[in-house]
């Protein structure tokens, strides 16, 4: 490996920056264009992010939050697994190997130029493929372990020299419901890995292998520079919240996230803490260490400019403690498929309401909470193959210091979007019957929270139809004296319009004609608003 240069030009570093950072994001364009299902295509449920030769992440596409923070830990394990050769591309899922859950494959390549016999970079791309096996269509149910959930991959090369080992792809396509749709959305995401190969090259090409060394510790270290820096503005001493998870969807007992932040302004440093979590249940909102990361990585760097580059190095000055055996760091045979959707959501509260408590003015209320996932699988009709669906529904986002939360949309661990109503019944036996905002459901306040949205799909064959949701007992809380947001529902319509309200965690078999009907909680409220203030206190 070349010995790095130190730069200093801060031309320079800003114009590597946006270099890199586009070649994550052309991967994940190339991703979404070539990809089959419409999870990928429409809704975006991947990420794509560029790694130096010590696997520390300098670079991430504007994509899922959920993916990106968790993400270099798959591509340590790895790279620590496998020696790579040129032309090799490794697949993996397993939550218990730096993954999330298990519907997420990421693909690792390795990036060698000439003259070097180690890789020089490593690219990956994450996506959340509609089924990966298991008990529940669309991999996505409350199982009580993780062998339930899908085909667990550890790190495995599914390209070789260059050539795609068509022994390993039929073992998972021999696994899974739709193997077409899974053959073609991994295809896209070994192309997409290539483009990022293709695209570092160039930057090799372009500024030599030293310069370029040089240029990434720079990055790195001003990334670190920017966290500490801000990490000085807050102030001194420890600051803790908690909020609680409904339930694991076979006990209805609340499960606790607990988290103290303590701020050190004169190192610029902070350790967070999730001592007095829960330990971990017997459903399937169980997070992984990764999840917990990845979540500190995004409320913190929510803190920075947007244009603050998302690289290893604003982790530095932090250190993230999770206790093994807890809600927050589970431990194998775990079911984990809730914890990367739910738990993750849960654990951006928490942690906000810790940071609101050190910063008040820059914090937003809590936002709805919860993924509100579901998945539907069944025979389609129309071409006698097997179909699964998956789906995660926005809701309201909370309230900020002097701006209303903003209505319907996706908030923190997710950044994906919704399947189009045109999309979802060309590809789907589905007619969605309405979809709106759910007005009112917002926390009133100085600022109101959004408001959360009203989804309802008629089903045209019959299906499984699983559900993982939160926020139906405990609501997103307000901040500053605003009200919290209203809480969501879940329910089956048969055809003869007899009502059954859903549990937020189950798996039904619906039958032909039936409709399902989600309502997701709004946004918290912030700030006492003028009407409550005028009300009469009671007695």
């Amino acid at each position: 490996m070349a010995t790095a240069t130190k730069i200093t030009d801060p031309i320079a570093l800003a114009i590597f920056q946006s270099s890199i950072h586009s070649i994550a994001e052309e991967m994940g364009a190339a991703l979404r264009r070539t990809s089959i299902s419409p999870n990928i295509k429409e809704r975006r449920d991947y990420s794509c992010a560029v790694f130096d030769a010590q696997r520390r992440v300098i670079a991430m596409g504007d994509h899922m939050p959920v993916h990106l923070g968790s993400m270099p830990m798959s591509v340590k394990v790895a790279v620590e697994s496998l020696v790579l050769e040129r032309g090799d591309v490794v697949i993996l899922n397993d939550p218990y190997a730096g993954g999330t859950h298990l519907p997420d494959i990421t693909m690792v390549l390795p990036v060698f130029v000439e003259g070097e016999k180690r890789p020089v970079f490593y690219v990956a791309a994450r996506a959340h493929h509609a089924d990966v096996g298991g008990t529940f269509a669309g991999s996505m149910g409350p199982g009580r372990e993780i062998f339930q959930e899908g085909i667990r991959i550890p790190p495995t090369r599914i390209v070789r020299g260059g050539q795609i080992d068509n022994e390993v792809l039929q073992l998972i396509l021999h696994n899974v419901r739709t193997p077409v749709e899974r053959e073609g959305d991994l295809a896209a995401q070994i192309g997409a890995c290539q483009v990022g190969e293709r695209r570092l090259h160039e930057i090799v090409q372009k500024y030599g292998l030293e310069t370029v060394d040089a240029l990434t510790e720079e990055l790195l270290h001003y990334s670190d520079r920017l966290m500490r820096a801000e990490l000085q503005r807050l102030p001194e001493g420890r600051f803790a919240a908690e909020d609680f998870l409904d339930d694991d969807g076979f006990n209805d007992e609340p499960i606790r996230i607990a988290v103290s932040i303590e701020f050190d302004p004169a190192e610029g440093s902070a350790v967070i803490d999730f001592s007095g979590s829960s330990p971990q249940v017997g459903g399937s909102v169980n997070a992984v260490y990764a999840i917990t990361y990845s979540a500190c990585f995004y409320v913190l760097r929510c803190l920075l400019a947007e244009d603050a580059p998302a690289t290893a190095g604003l982790m530095y000055p932090v250190t993230v403690l999770a206790p093994d055996g807890t809600i927050v760091n589970a431990r194998p045979p775990a079911a984990v498929a809730g914890g990367n959707v739910e738990a993750s959501q849960r654990i951006v509260d928490v942690l906000l309401r810790a940071l609101a408590k050190a910063a008040p003015d820059r914090v937003p209320a809590a936002s709805y909470g919860t993924m509100s996932n579901l998945t539907v699988g069944g025979m389609d009709h129309r071409t006698n193959q097997p179909f699964t669906y998956y789906e995660t529904t926005a809701g309201g986002m909370g309230a900020r210091p002097g701006m209303d939360g903003i209505s319907g949309v996706h908030c923190h661990m997710t950044n994906s979007l919704n399947t189009p109503i045109e999309a979802l019944e060309y590809a789907y036996p589905f007619r969605v019957r309405s979809y709106g905002y759910r007005r009112g459901s917002g926390g009133e306040g100085q600022f109101r929270g959004g408001d959360g949205l009203v989804r309802d799909i008629e089903l045209l064959a019959d299906s499984q139809v699983t559900l993982l949701c939160e926020r139906r007992k405990f609501q997103p809380y307000g901040l500053a004296g605003g009200m919290p947001g209203a809480s969501g529902s879940q329910s089956l319509i048969d055809g003869d319009g007899n009502v059954q309200v859903l549990p937020s965690k189950c798996s039904v078999q619906v039958r032909k004609g039936s409709r399902i009907r989600i309502e997701t909680p709004g946004g918290g409220g912030w700030g006492e608003s003028a009407h409550l203030k005028n009300e009469p206190q009671a007695s």
